[in-house]
């Protein structure tokens, strides 16, 4: 029997929340949710962590590139490296190569901080991981990998006017 409703019947609640799509959206939001506010008790908010953590592990990254790696936009890159900036966290350098690309760099001060963040999320992480058990922890980080790598290889469906005719696929 297929998990799939007929062409023109309505998607149940049922069939929504049993989702793996579904199922990741809540676990990053719960996720977020539980270390925002350990975070923000020390003065990093998730979104800074994030920047932080990003200049950390691919030093001296432009802002574009760093957009995509945090997965927002430019602009909301541009207002949190000025943040990030005017705190002494993090430093704008020119490329040693091209003048015109500025480079992001922790500055001692970002690194002190974000080892203070890096101990809550360790923790976090280590929670989980006691939480699933070694095993269950290595075979959810694999399956998380394996969705990782498969999601560019999607084709969305054609649509019409941003509308997806179920009928077409038959």
């Amino acid at each position: 029997m297929s998990s799939s409703p007929a062409p023109d019947a309505p998607i149940t609640g049922e069939q929504i929340f049993t989702r793996v799509a579904w199922a990741l959206r809540r676990a990053d939001l719960n996720l977020q949710t539980a270390k925002e506010r350990p975070l923000r008790e020390i003065g990093i908010p998730g979104s800074h962590y994030s920047v932080l953590i990003s200049l950390q592990v691919t030093p001296g990254v432009t802002a574009a590139e760093l957009a995509r790696v945090i997965g927002v936009t430019p602009q909301a890159v541009a207002l949190l490296v000025a943040k990030l900036t005017a705190s002494g966290m993090i430093e704008r350098r020119t490329h040693p190569r091209h003048r015109s690309v500025q480079e992001l760099h922790l500055t001692d001060a970002g690194r002190e901080e974000l080892a203070k963040a890096e101990y809550i999320v360790s923790d976090l992480e280590r929670h989980i991981r006691d939480s699933l058990g070694d095993k269950s922890y290595r075979q959810l980080r694999e399956l998380l990998g394996q969705v990782i790598d498969e999601l560019p290889n999607w084709v969305p469906p054609q649509t019409d006017r941003g509308t997806v005719d179920p009928a077409a696929d038959q």
